[in-house]
């Protein structure tokens, strides 16, 4: 049903700056491979290292700081996200694995821009399972590889005008910045550097 797919911008270009050579492995490995950022000014050159397990981490540990939800762990954020990546790959939406740097780092920025702003909604642990997955939709959306993806694998209860009101709402205050994100090198070195930041602080 037409209602259940949000189409996916597929003219906005993606980041080319973070190799990942292990895309089509298992995404267990992921946890192994090591992504280099390399943004060049000028003649200096900047290069920054994180592994997509330290990412997954930092927004963890985020995301367990600017919430109210006290029984949330930052494994849970992993579980939630790898589930739906592992659910889509097994279904055969997409062919290599969804969370990797880059798309961390977009995911990254909804969560620090519109969490803190709405953490006073957001009470239980399904809530925030919840708004994390809204969140993915609409990274899937503008980041993944497919032009169209199914709603059930990021539905958590049944309460679908609520995710659809939370994702155009995200769409609508952020789709500046997430253009940016990816037509700007240095507005996506800083905020992959931001979430680097996160997974040593705490």
């Amino acid at each position: 049903m037409k209602s259940e797919f949000f189409s996916s911008p597929k003219h906005i270009p993606k980041p080319r700056s973070i190799q990942d050579d292990n895309a089509n492995e298992e995404l267990s490995s992921g946890d192994q491979q090591e992504n280099v950022i390399t943004e060049k000014r000028g003649t200096k050159k900047t290069i920054i290292q994180a592994s997509t397990s330290e990412l997954l981490r930092g927004l963890g540990i985020f995301i367990s700081k600017n919430c109210d939800v006290s029984d949330f762990d930052p494994a849970h954020l992993v579980t939630w996200l790898r589930s739906v990546d592992r659910s889509l790959l097994l279904q055969g939406w997409q062919d290599i694995a969804f969370i990797n740097p880059a798309n961390l780092v977009f995911i990254f920025l909804l969560v620090r821009d519109v969490l803190p702003d709405e953490r006073h909604l957001i009470h239980t642990l399904e809530e925030l399972h919840a708004w994390i997955l809204s969140c993915l939709y609409v990274s899937y959306s503008y980041m993944g590889n497919e032009i169209s993806y199914p709603l059930k694998p990021f539905l958590i209860g049944n309460d679908r005008n609520t995710f659809w009101n939370r994702c155009v709402s995200m769409v609508t205050s952020h789709s500046r910045k997430m253009l940016l994100l990816n037509s700007s090198s240095s507005f996506f070195t800083e905020v992959f550097t931001d979430l680097k930041h996160c997974s040593n602080s705490d």
